[in-house]
């Protein structure tokens, strides 16, 4: 399933540049030591979020000022929901709200008062800009609210890190972070980060460069690739960068949510999803190890990269309805690891030997570091294969109804997806926003994603956006 990102309805009003991509076996987090402690009573955090992994305890924020805990803000690992757990104080608030859909963005605001008289206004959490209404301890008993007028360990002079648990030190985020802000001394509503679009009504980011950010407030937009950690508040109250790269900052954000693969699929065979949901790993040579991207596609036209990392065994590649959604045998084979795409009806496929398995004369064969290109034509349900820049068949994507060098005619009316289908291998595929390097850099006719080969004429990227207009 997706869910559409924000502002992609109407194309106006403010557009987030970039995200970072952080990835727990890359070891990716940022730290910072404030000079002075703040106030440490009033203050609001408010981030975006693209969650990549479930079942996973994923802590954003993490402060540890001694052995008697951290004061954190994450989800948890076995109920998908999202906490503050201050527990020097031995106080937890949880969501009840579960956080699973892994192709959407979620803004988070927490916002802190220990002033305020009534306990539960002492912490407020809001989600795409409305309260959290019912929130627990954890164990389904009352949240616990700090005492009034409580100093917090958030906002003093103890090392901050972002991405990272510092109770293990080994515990890395896996997810996309967007507009991460820290208001030090008010307690602020989501108003002050988002509106509510006037003609979709879908929660999106609006510029919060104008804000009051205090003494350790920052600001980061993840802008300056070469620096992840810069703080653009003008405190200038920047993170340390461990170990995320230029590549990290991407265009994948809250107002044009890009394509990824889809870790929810189930399968038999056992796969292993990283860089955001852009790459696939399996070593597993038994079983075909199928797997397909988020965002269906039933009219427009479409262009994606493949680039093979491993082919240590066999591999195939290419386009078909949503296997879950039919009623045909290869639901069962998806879900079995006997599906090789191409074989079933309303697939097309392209295998490594160069077999095309719906039938009709080899092409290209390919191996690792190849780049594969597919372009899809719903508009008249043609698709071409190419590789390393030029198309199979001599095919020519802007042929239209000709369809000059199209594997196949598709059915009308159905959801397409692109399919990875590897066995013992690995890839890492291409919405636009890459977790591999380019060397050229290519985007479509709206200058969106960053491909290694020319976008054929009037074919896009798959984004938000794009579907807004030609979806």
């Amino acid at each position: 399933m997706i869910i559409l990102g924000t502002n992609s309805i109407k194309d106006t009003g403010y557009d987030v540049a970039n995200s970072a991509r952080f990835e727990n076996s890359s070891s990716d987090y940022l730290n910072r030591t404030p000079s002075s402690a703040s106030n440490r009573k009033t203050f609001t955090f408010s981030f975006w979020v693209k969650r990549t992994k479930l079942g996973t305890n994923d802590t954003i924020y993490n402060v540890r000022p001694d052995s008697n805990g951290a004061n954190r803000l994450s989800f948890h690992s076995t109920t998908d929901t999202f906490r503050i757990a201050l527990e020097p104080i031995g106080k937890y608030i949880f969501t009840t709200r579960k956080f699973r859909d892994v192709s959407a963005w979620y803004h988070i605001v927490a916002a802190f008062d220990t002033t305020q008289g009534t306990a539960s206004d002492r912490v407020k959490i809001y989600i795409n800009g409305v309260q959290e209404g019912s929130l627990v301890k954890g164990d389904g008993g009352a949240a616990t609210y700090p005492d009034q007028d409580s100093d917090l360990d958030i906002n003093t002079t103890n090392v901050i890190n972002l991405g990272r648990d510092l109770e293990t030190s080994s515990d890395f985020i896996d997810m996309y972070l967007a507009e991460f802000v820290f208001i030090d001394g008010q307690q602020l509503a989501p108003d002050q980060f988002g509106e509510f679009d006037e003609d979709s009504g879908i929660w999106k980011p609006i510029d919060v460069s104008g804000l009051t950010f205090g003494t350790n407030g920052f600001y980061l937009d993840f802008e300056n690739s070469g620096s992840l950690g810069a703080d653009v508040s003008g405190n200038g109250n920047n993170f340390t960068v461990n170990n995320l790269t230029a590549i990290d900052s991407v265009s994948d954000v809250p107002t044009n949510n890009f394509a990824t693969l889809n870790p929810l699929i189930y399968s038999s065979a056992s796969k292993t999803y990283s860089e955001g949901n852009t790459a696939i790993s399996t070593s597993d040579s038994g079983n075909w190890c199928a797997t397909q991207n988020n965002i269906g596609v039933s009219s427009g036209k479409w262009y994606m990269e493949i680039k093979i990392t491993n082919k240590a065994y066999l591999f195939a590649v290419g386009v078909g309805f949503n296997p879950l959604d039919s009623n045909g045998s290869n639901v069962t084979a998806f879900i079995n690891s006997t599906y090789l795409v191409g074989e079933d009806t309303g697939t097309y496929g392209w295998r490594d030997n160069g077999a095309l398995p719906q039938g009709g004369t080899s092409i290209s064969t390919y191996t690792t570091n190849d780049i594969l290109m597919i372009a899809l034509d719903m508009d008249n349900l043609k698709v071409y294969f190419g590789k390393n820049g030029t198309w199979e068949n001599s095919g020519d994507p802007t042929s239209g109804a000709t369809g000059t060098g199209s594997m196949g005619n598709l059915t009308a009316g159905e959801d397409y997806f692109f399919i990875v289908t590897p066995r013992n291998g690995s890839a890492s595929v291409n919405f636009g926003s890459p977790a591999f390097a380019i060397s050229s850099g290519n985007t479509d006719g709206n200058s969106y994603g960053n491909f290694e080969y020319a976008v054929p004429s009037g074919y896009y990227a798959l984004n938000t956006k794009n579907l807004a207009e030609y979806g």
